[in-house]
Formats: C-alpha cells, structure tokens, sequence
C-alpha cells in the first residue's frame, strides 16, 4: 500500500458558502480522477472511488483489506443514473424508489456490462442506492458518475460514524476526506434484491422490513444471513465484521449481565457494558447506556471505538428484540461478537 498524504475538507451539512462548494467540487474532481474520497452519508462515511472504473475501484480494497469477493454498493446522485447501470426496473423497485429514495435502502438489480467487474465481485447483480445526506447528495451530482462506496474503515473493525473514525483506521491510505460531522442512523444502509419475486432482504438496516412490507407486500429473508459460510451476494454477508479489538459478548438475559461483568473484573478484565435499561446501575470500568434502538443504532459504532480507546478488555452488550431497527442492530453485533453469547 503507498502512502498518500490525506487531504480534509471540513463541510458544515447545515450552511452553503462558496469554500464549501469549491471543497466538494474538488472532492467530485478527484473522484473522476480515479481518486479515494471518503465523503458522510445518512448512515455512515463512505470511501468512495468511480463505480465504472475497474482500476479505482481496485483501490477500495486495497485501502481498506477488503476480501475481493465481497461485493460493493454503488450510489448515485440521481435516478437517471440508474439505467447506466442496471437492466431492468420491476414495478415494486419504482415502488420502493419513490417511497424510500434518496434514503438508506440499498437495492440489487441485474448489472449491466458498464459496472466495473470488481464492484459486483464476479456477481450478476449490483447493489445501487441513492444517499440522502446533503454532502453526499452535493458531491455525486457533482461528480455525475456512479461511485462505489463501502463503509470508509479497515476490513472488519466498526463502521464509521464520524470523520475522526475515518482517519484513525485510513489517513495515508485514502486521498481525501470530507468531514461533515457525525452521521445520523449510524447503521449501514438496508440490502434488497428486487432480482427475486418476492424480494429478499440481504442486510437489515435502517429502513426495516416493517417500512418495505408496508409499500410492497412480504418479503424473504435471505438464508445467508444465518449462514456463515454461503457465498456473499451484499456487503456484511460474511466474515467477522464491525468488531473493535475487546472481545464482545451478547447477553440475552439482562439480570446475568452484571454477574458476568463482576466475574469478568475479578479475573482481572478491563469491562465495558452497553445496556439499553438505563435504570438500572451497571458496576463496571465503562457503561453506556441508550433509551431507544434509534439510539442504540446511531451510537453502536461509536461506543464499540470508544470503548477500544479506553483499553476495554471485554464488552457485555444487552440484546434487543428482533423488530423494526432491532434486526439491524443484532445483524451487526452477531458480527462483532463471532458467535460469543450467554
């Protein structure tokens, strides 16, 4: 890996001044220079590279030490761009454009020959979302080609929620950042094949199985997603991922987890717990606690870092019901934790 001096732009989401445009006019130039920019979506920071280009794309797995077989998403800043990269549309894809665009639902069509092989990882299909964050909106219009953008940190650790995550695990190995403040979901967008009738989740994430049903009927649940070792056909389908450097532990039953906090300390662990019963006061070196899933979603990544910051040894997590942002939280902590759980 060749280390790249890495430029920041700092872009406040909430103003529009001319630095600003002039920053992401940058950021869009050296993307159609086949350049790694790393840019804010809604729900984490992407590292960016031009989806048409088989060579930039390339790059993405090397800055990050991608596995090549795991796929990657591509967005774009405007519907048309969509016909440049799929074949067709069904009825319940326009459905769920017009309902969930742009937003945090990833959908998989038929790919068309003008994707970069190494975007679909040897696959037929490509995954394609709209982002609905103002930079990220701002920067692939600007730009106006289709960009592949997994999430912006090492292969495996937490996602991204804010710049300074991004240069802790890539500054040096990416050419530019756009710092624009934390990111709002903080989970990864939703997966979905619209290549299968009915369509099938492939990833849980911020926009649930409750919103799609309601706009097109059931949908399948993906047997992958319980498999370890099926072949990937969406980001986070396999390997361990979202993992900090303490081992994580789910705990199912709220009343055994200060029982395994204690005995964890007495061996002479460092312990962190992240709890959602905040009435409940947790003995241990580090506690953090979130009222509602949307919380627990939007600062998972955050405090999993957080926690490895403060030389945490192991981190006991409280399970939450498999409904609504559930789903996509416990997606992520399965990963984390490698199968780890009480």
């Amino acid at each position: 890996m060749i280390y790249k001096q890495t430029k920041v732009w700092t872009v406040d989401n909430r103003t529009e001044d001319q630095q600003q445009t002039n920053s992401i006019s940058e950021a869009a130039l050296w993307i159609k220079e086949n350049k790694l920019i790393v840019f804010p979506t809604e729900t984490v920071y992407g590292l960016g590279a031009n989806a048409l280009s088989e060579e930039a794309v390339a790059t993405i797995f090397s800055a990050k030490g991608r596995p090549s077989d795991n796929p990657l998403i591509v967005h774009i800043g405007h519907e048309e761009q969509l016909n440049q990269l799929v074949r067709t549309i069904p009825d319940k894809a326009k459905k769920l454009v017009e309902a969930f665009w742009p937003g945090a639902l990833t959908l998989v069509f038929n790919a068309k020959p003008s994707v970069a092989p190494n975007v679909t990882a040897g696959l037929d299909t490509v995954g394609v979302r709209m982002p609905s964050h103002p930079i990220a909106k701002a920067l692939l219009q600007a730009c106006d080609v289709p960009v592949a953008a997994p999430s912006a940190n090492r292969s495996g650790r937490p996602s991204p929620t804010s710049a300074d995550h991004v240069l802790i695990d890539l500054d040096g190995r990416v050419d530019g950042v756009i710092d624009g403040g934390a990111t709002g979901i903080g989970l990864e967008s939703t997966v979905l094949s619209v290549v299968h009738d009915p369509p099938m989740l492939y990833r849980p994430g911020g926009v649930t199985v409750e919103d799609i049903e309601s706009v097109i009927g059931p949908i399948s649940i993906d047997p992958a997603l319980q498999e370890s070792e099926a072949a990937p056909r969406s980001p986070g389908m396999k390997y361990t991922h979202y993992s900090p450097q303490a081992k994580v532990v789910l705990v199912d039953k709220p009343v055994d987890l200060q029982r395994l906090a204690d005995d964890a300390r007495k061996q002479g662990e460092k312990v962190g717990v992240f709890a959602t019963r905040t009435s409940f006061a947790y003995r241990a070196d580090e506690v953090v606690k979130s009222e509602s899933l949307e919380r627990v979603a939007q600062e998972l990544y955050a405090t999993l870092r957080e926690f490895d910051k403060r030389k945490v040894t192991v981190i006991y997590v409280e399970t939450v019901p498999l409904s609504g942002v559930g789903l996509a939280i416990m997606n992520r902590l399965e990963k984390a934790a490698g199968g780890a759980r009480v």
